[in-house]
């Protein structure tokens, strides 16, 4: 029998899915601990002008697909109007049929607007100024539009040079969910351009109140954000990285090489690996003592169009699955922090599901029996946040680990209209439990299989993060 589109039982196949999405996985809150979400827009509770502001200004899945799709980029990051860039997207549209996007683009529109109409060059103005009027709304701010999903938590990603003014003007509010800071130290070992790495040490340097002259300055400078960033509620650190690295001589050159660099030289790759991991590691004890968890985004071959990287910067779209080796590297860092009791709670993500197997036993080694779930392989991230790499990811981690400990989903996101994710991913959660309930192969107890997906919806996330 055939279903209509973003019904009630959109993407579950059973009854034991219906029951599970409907009486366990709905009613829940969300707790998003991953997104990009700017906090200025919610400490000032933004309205925004335009649909085209709200869904399209920063979201790089929208521009590659519009890029595919034919248009220029002047419709994608460009100077085109408002509504010109509008319709490109609604052209666009009906092209993503069996992409991801065309679920999430309905959903959005569903949930935030009441809109049921699908969007295509047709019904485009229509929709733009439905759409548009609303979010002239108080209602439609980006408070509310937060609230209207029943968010809890938002955790914000911050560079340690970030003075986190939002985040403070925000606690003063009296605002029905929390937003928490996390640490993201990426520019301060990203050593592959020595101008651009010293000028960012030099902003560091301001904001922290310390000469940088040496490595154990920057390790100073950095202790001093994870304070400031602890008192602000901070629970996590975030690291993207194409893969981690360690070596037992990291320690003891990474001062020379600190040296090298800051003096404007050029590091070579082991030079920069080697400092890399110095740094880390060093940070990893610091988030340890501060009780924090630490997130590690691991297999993205960024900025590959350098044309492109030149004109618009990073983060437009123009990133793809990389290929790296990362079992070993992984093993021997994590290890390094195990070996002195210094290993706090871990969430890794792979880009490439080819390391799905990878991710998922390498998670045990560390596991420690101090605290459930201590470490987690993470959400279907990126390219894999999709029904093929949510399912292949939570029957990998089914059948090697505990699916039961799992913190589940987070938007990964710059758009306030994205959180219709969470129930995309709660949907696949419980049609996947709720089809092994229809086939026999575990327990027709809706009871059990609801406390699992409970937990993985929301109470694993909430006591993992101390929410």
């Amino acid at each position: 029998m055939s279903k209509d589109f973003l019904s009630d039982d959109f993407l579950l196949d059973s009854n034991q899915a219906i029951d599970l999405y409907a009486k366990y996985a709905s009613p829940l809150p969300i707790l998003d601990y991953h997104n990009h979400l700017s906090p200025k827009d919610v400490a000032e509770n933004r309205k925004f002008n335009n649909l085209t502001e709200a869904w399209l200004e920063g979201d790089h899945y929208k521009w590659r697909a519009m890029r595919i799709n034919g248009f220029d980029e002047k419709y994608c990051t460009g100077d085109a109007p408002p509504d010109e860039k509008f319709l490109a997207w609604a052209k666009t549209v009906p092209q993503t049929l069996l992409n991801p996007l065309y679920h999430w683009t309905h959903l959005e529109l569903k949930r935030y607007f009441g809109i049921d109409t699908l969007l295509n060059q047709h019904t485009a103005i229509e929709i733009y100024q439905q759409a548009s009027f609303l979010l002239q709304n108080e209602t439609f701010s980006t408070q509310a539009l937060l609230s209207k999903m029943k968010v809890e938590v938002i955790c914000t990603t911050d560079d340690p040079a970030d003075d986190l003014r939002y985040h403070q003007q925000f606690a003063k509010q009296s605002v029905a969910f929390k937003m928490y800071p996390t640490f993201r130290p990426d520019k301060s070992y990203s050593t592959e351009d020595p101008i651009a790495y010293n000028s960012y040490l030099e902003k560091l340097s301001t904001t922290a109140k310390i000469s940088i002259d040496s490595i154990e300055d920057l390790l100073q400078a950095l202790k001093n954000r994870i304070d400031f960033f602890d008192s602000l509620g901070c629970r996590a650190s975030d690291h993207g990285l194409q893969y981690l690295y360690f070596d037992d001589e990291c320690l003891l050159n990474a001062p020379n090489i600190f040296k090298k660099i800051r003096n404007g030289s050029h590091l070579s790759l082991l030079e920069r690996n080697q400092l890399q991991a110095a740094v880390l590691l060093n940070l990893c004890r610091l988030y340890h003592a501060k009780n924090w968890s630490q997130q590690f985004h691991l297999g993205a071959s960024r900025n590959n169009n350098s044309r492109i990287f030149k004109k618009l910067g990073a983060d437009t779209g123009h990133d793809s699955i990389g290929d790296f080796q990362q079992a070993i590297g992984l093993s021997k860092f994590l290890d390094r922090l195990d070996q002195t009791s210094q290993l706090a709670q871990t969430v890794l993500y792979n880009l490439n599901p080819a390391d799905n197997e990878v991710f998922a036993t390498m998670i045990s080694n560390f596991s420690d029996g101090s605290v459930p779930g201590k470490i987690q392989w993470g959400s279907a991230w990126w390219f894999n946040d999709q029904i093929d790499g949510m399912e292949k990811q939570l029957r990998t981690l089914s059948l090697m680990g505990l699916l039961s400990r799992f913190v589940g989903m987070v938007t990964d996101s710059r758009s306030f209209l994205s959180f219709p994710r969470h129930e995309y991913f709660r949907r696949i959660l419980c049609n996947f439990v709720g089809n092994e309930m229809d086939r026999g192969r575990i327990p027709n107890d809706i009871s059990l299989a609801g406390e699992l997906v409970q937990k993985v919806c929301y109470y694993n996330t909430k006591n993992y993060f101390r929410f």
